[in-house]
């Protein structure tokens, strides 16, 4: 009889995992492994927080109201399993855990990283961090943009053998995951301890959980950030009853920007096409479950001339933290930077950011659309050819000699 296959890599734990923030995402992972009978750890920085969730096995700050919505009540909203404990001892969780979810923000992960890497360091195995974080940040000593994985790269370079990297990408929402209803979300990262996430943790019940698998670590990261600015720009224009036709147009176009920015960063175009670009894009575009959504279509109704006044009343309505408005500041500085040729989300930046008025919305979204200078819906051979050789040079320029050429 033939050995069974063992799992790359076999030193690390597979029954226990952790889960680094119990926001809306971390607390529907926590509720997915409870299930799936893993010993789940959150860390959370309060511990009243980690005392509530251990007494009432329910969420205090996040998800739970939605829950309970659907289940008709409070008392009816399903609980975190017994082997789910939450706890604000950071060293306890990196000790004990060689999985850890980073349930968190983009913007919050440099600080985190700060604290994790010396507890890393000092620990005698590896540790698999698992990131379905979307955001893009530009790096404190070059200015480039960066992904989430490059980040964490960047930042645990000196302990590289002491961590792998696992992407997961969508489409996903957060209440599907803790319901249990049927979802397939995307890992990305080198294949063999991506299979290990993909087949001994996420892929416990197919009929729950499962996932595909992708060699494109930052163009699905790209994808999953960059969808979020979209987000926006459709829940704002479906604000707008501009009809049932131009939401195609906003889809299709930025798929264009989303392919081009992937390709500046160090992804491939292929990333767009799979269920972590079109997929998570589709569902992010089109649901009222989408913070960020939410967030375009609460902006026009909230919208008082001033941005960042309307910014902080449309916050007080969405429960957890959109995504896309950071995203959106980070990436219009990117493109400043590099004169790169973007409608959709120049306009979004300028929608979101600067004051206005409802009708200058409403023109910058129909202009973003209908006024890009490329006019043709492919790309030629000679541009597949110079997007392949030189990936970070052809691009349509915003302005000067390039901004005239269409490619």
């Amino acid at each position: 009889m033939k050995a069974p296959t063992v799992m790359f890599p076999p030193e690390l734990d597979r029954s226990r995992i952790a889960i680094i923030g119990p926001g809306r995402l971390g607390t529907a992972f926590a509720y997915k492994f409870g299930r799936s009978n893993k010993r789940v750890s959150i860390y959370y920085h309060d511990a009243n927080v980690c005392r509530a969730i251990n007494r009432d096995h329910l969420n205090p700050i996040h998800l739970t109201a939605d829950l309970a919505e659907r289940a008709g009540g409070i008392d009816f909203a399903p609980r975190l399993a017994p082997r789910v404990f939450a706890t604000n001892d950071l060293e306890r969780i990196v000790e004990d855990n060689d999985f850890i979810i980073l349930a968190l923000t983009m913007n919050r992960l440099p600080e985190l990283l700060n604290f994790l890497k010396p507890l890393m360091e000092g620990k005698p195995g590896r540790t698999c961090l698992i990131s379905p974080i979307k955001g893009l940040i530009a790096d404190e000593k070059t200015g480039e943009l960066i992904t989430p994985s490059q980040l964490i790269n960047t930042n645990l370079f000196n302990i590289r053998q002491k961590y792998e990297i696992v992407c997961v990408g969508g489409p996903f929402f957060d209440v599907d995951i803790a319901l249990g209803n049927p979802v397939c979300v995307t890992v990305a990262g080198k294949k063999k301890i991506a299979m290990t996430v993909r087949d001994e943790l996420i892929k416990f019940d197919r009929k729950e959980l499962t996932a595909y698998y992708n060699f494109d670590v930052v163009g699905v990261e790209v994808c999953g950030a960059l969808k979020n600015i979209v987000a926006n720009i459709k829940g704002l224009a479906d604000s707008l009853h501009l009809g049932d036709s131009i939401p195609g147009t906003i889809f299709a176009r930025s798929g264009v920007e989303i392919r081009a920015i992937s390709r500046l960063l160090g992804g491939s175009f292929q990333a767009f096409h799979s269920q972590s670009g079109v997929g998570d894009m589709y569902v992010t575009l089109s649901s009222m479950a989408s913070k960020n959504y939410r967030y375009g279509r609460f902006f026009y109704e909230l919208y008082t001339g001033n941005p960042i006044e309307t910014h902080l009343r449309v916050l007080e309505r969405i429960d957890g933290t959109p995504e896309g408005p950071n995203t959106v500041r980070n990436v219009h500085r990117y493109l400043e930077k590099k004169n790169m040729y973007s409608p959709l989300f120049h306009s979004a930046y300028q929608i979101f950011n600067e004051k206005g008025d409802r009708k200058e919305i409403r023109e910058k979204i129909i202009e973003a659309c209908q006024c890009d200078k490329r006019v043709r819906e492919y790309i030629g051979p000679a541009s597949r050819v110079l997007y392949r050789l030189f990936p970070n040079l052809w691009y349509r320029r915003h302005r000067g000699l390039l901004s005239h050429t269409d490619f």
